[in-house]
């Protein structure tokens, strides 16, 4: 058994024992062929974070780095968009927040999304999955999810939410901002995951709340990360889509 494990650790890459690196021509070929299928069956991958706390999930997956998706960020207020460290960019609610932000308020979010829905179009199409990423509690993010989800769903993309739900310091008007998404949320996207911020306190309850929402961009980060590279990049056990 040991000899076993041994030769197992020793080999050089993926190829099992007794298969050679092609070296003629025929083998290239086929190679190539493989590649070119491959590149044919791709998913189809696109990450939008919405608002301030999305936005800046989105500049985390740029530094981190990220396999097989376009991240797109979105918001009301054209100044966090400008600094923010996205490869796409787009200002939702020209006409009715011209770049100032939604003021914490949802209907204003989801009014500014619908203003640009031509442009959410334009970014999700061919899409096969599409990861929507925001704060729930705040205006834009709130507001906005839901009908990025249902332009989402009617192209054809499998929809998934990934949000966070405000800490408890943040206000009862966060909090039911936060609810009144949810609700309309669900019932647009197809599965909606959920990170309450106060669970994560409960983690780490020494933090300040600045410290806090740190690792909450941080933990939101991560889940759409994982969830999207089990898709895109080869593993053990590959997952299907």
């Amino acid at each position: 058994m040991k000899s076993l494990v041994e030769d197992a650790l020793s080999r050089e890459g993926p190829g099992a024992a007794g298969m050679n690196v092609p070296g003629n021509i025929q083998d290239a070929m086929v190679d190539a062929e493989l590649e070119q299928i491959l590149r044919a069956l791709r998913t189809n991958i696109k990450i939008i974070g919405l608002g301030g706390a999305g936005s800046n999930t989105i500049a985390r997956i740029v530094d981190e780095g990220i396999v097989g998706a376009e991240l797109y960020a979105a918001n009301t207020d054209a100044q966090h968009l400008l600094v923010v460290h996205a490869p796409h960019k787009i200002l939702l609610g020209r006409r009715i927040t011209r770049g100032l932000g939604a003021g914490a308020l949802p209907q204003v979010g989801e009014e500014a999304a619908r203003e640009a829905e031509d442009d959410i179009k334009k970014a999700l199409a061919d899409a096969h999955i599409c990861f929507i990423t925001c704060g729930l509690g705040g205006g834009t993010g709130t507001g906005a999810a839901p009908v990025v989800a249902r332009i989402a769903k009617e192209m054809g993309a499998l929809t998934i939410a990934v949000c966070t739900l405000p800490f408890k310091g943040e206000g009862k008007m966060r909090m039911e901002n936060a609810e009144w998404g949810l609700e309309r949320l669900r019932e647009t996207a197809d599965t909606v995951v959920l990170i309450p911020n106060d669970k994560l306190l409960e983690l780490v309850p020494k933090l300040s709340l600045n410290a806090a929402f740190k690792v909450a961009d941080e933990v939101l980060m991560k889940s759409i990360k994982g969830l999207t590279e089990m898709i895109t990049r080869p593993g053990l056990v590959n997952l299907d889509f």
